[in-house]
């Protein structure tokens, strides 16, 4: 019969095996410490620096604004038309009252002979209601006077015929016929008083009432007028015609904009400014500026809150003598501070972007390496920013761009 034989391993094979195991693992630790530590080379002249100093800082933000008429007179169509004829040209310098361009509206101009019309017939048959008023109340006045006169002639007669009654010359029936007469007129005397009277309150009321209407219909009918002299536009104001988007032959709605005039000698100064700053903003806080090579000092003098594409707007008032133009563009400096205050500053740059105000890298001048340190910021001016903690006074900072070593630990500079 066969014999099964077993084969017996060395120890020693099992100890050089878990020897390899040891390195290998061994190898793989320091390959993943030196991965977790990134050192990037660069030559000397690839970066810049600069040097952490105490400095006097006074916080404060760049701008641009654009120079903008601090008064502009927009031009808006009161009754649509056709456009007859353009009578000046953009950008000129217009007076008070002189024509811009002459519109045409057929339908407005029809309108307005419609209403005269309606006007005259209106009025005229106003004129025939107070003709029948007066004559009216002259009827009433000649009753009066014919009674009256009637009661004078019977009181004369009545007294006449008293004596010759009592003679037996005349008949007493015929004395108290006078009387009853003379009575009879009297009350009738008194009704039309009364009436004379009631009528002439009416009448002072219609009287009022028709003047009222005259006078209603004579203001529309010039508001008709208006509409159609107004087919000829004025300049509202004396100024520069900054804009006048009229071509002639194009029709006109109501309400439409021809353009712009802008009052001359009076400038504002517009920049916008990043949202992150509104709550820091106030009426009043001064600025510098840089006019025709000279440092002016001005005041914000309004604040737009509404934020627009990550910005609002602030406005500040030019000086009446500064010689500036329309959209010109002009640098300032927007303080938040009165005064300067010592702090620890750097040199603003492209690394405040890159490593979003996180960390910076300190240059150690002896070994040429620059090592990735986390800092704090504060304050900031347009060419300063303010070192909080993490560097020291004397510190050598690299302030060029961290885009192409942002994820390195430290960086070897060479020459």
């Amino acid at each position: 019969m066969d014999k099964r034989i077993t084969k017996k391993v060395p120890k020693l094979k099992f100890a050089i095996a878990a020897g390899v195991s040891l390195c290998l693992l061994a190898l793989l630790a320091s390959r993943w410490q030196a991965s977790a530590s990134v050192s990037v080379l660069l030559p000397v002249s690839s970066v810049s620096t600069a040097v952490v100093m105490q400095q006097p800082m006074q916080e404060s933000i760049a701008l641009r604004g654009n120079v903008l008429p601090q008064q502009t007179v927009f031009l808006d169509v009161i009754e649509g038309g056709r456009v007859e004829q353009r009578l000046v040209e953009q950008g000129s310098f217009v007076e008070q009252g002189q024509p811009l361009v002459q519109l045409t509206n057929t339908n407005l101009q029809l309108d307005l002979i419609s209403r005269e019309a309606q006007v005259t017939e209106q009025m005229n048959f106003l004129r025939n209601t107070q003709m029948t008023i007066e004559t009216n109340r002259l009827n009433l006045q000649r009753d009066v006077l014919d009674i009256e006169f009637r009661i004078t002639t019977l009181s004369r007669n009545l007294a006449q015929s008293a004596p010759l009654v009592k003679s037996g010359v005349l008949a007493q029936e015929q004395l108290l016929n006078l009387q009853q007469e003379l009575d009879y007129q009297q009350q009738r005397l008194a009704l039309t008083k009364e009436r004379q009277a009631q009528e002439e309150s009416i009448r002072q009321l219609q009287l009022q009432q028709l003047s009222e209407s005259v006078a209603m219909l004579s203001k529309n009918l010039e508001f008709a007028r208006q509409n159609v002299q107004n087919l000829l536009v004025r300049a509202p104001v004396s100024g520069y015609l900054s804009e006048f988007n009229v071509e002639t032959g194009e029709s006109r709605a109501p309400g439409s904009r021809l353009g712009q005039i802008d009052i001359p000698d009076a400038y504002k100064l517009v920049a916008n400014v990043d949202e992150f700053y509104l709550s820091r903003v106030n009426r009043g806080m001064q600025a510098n500026a840089q006019l025709n090579q000279q440092n002016v000092v001005l005041n914000v003098s309004r604040i737009d809150s509404r934020v627009v594409n990550n910005q609002f707007q602030l406005e500040f008032t030019l000086p009446t003598n500064t010689s500036v133009k329309r959209g010109q563009s002009v640098n300032l400096t927007l303080l938040f501070e009165a005064t300067q205050n010592p702090a620890l500053v750097l040199p603003r740059g492209a690394y405040l972007a890159d490593s979003a105000g996180q960390y910076v890298y300190v240059l150690d001048s002896h070994t040429a390496v620059a090592r990735k340190q986390a800092v704090t910021l504060g304050r900031q001016s347009a060419n300063q920013i303010e070192i909080v903690s993490g560097l020291n006074a004397g510190d050598t900072v690299i302030i060029s761009g961290y885009r192409d070593f942002a994820q390195a630990d430290t960086i070897q500079l060479q020459q």
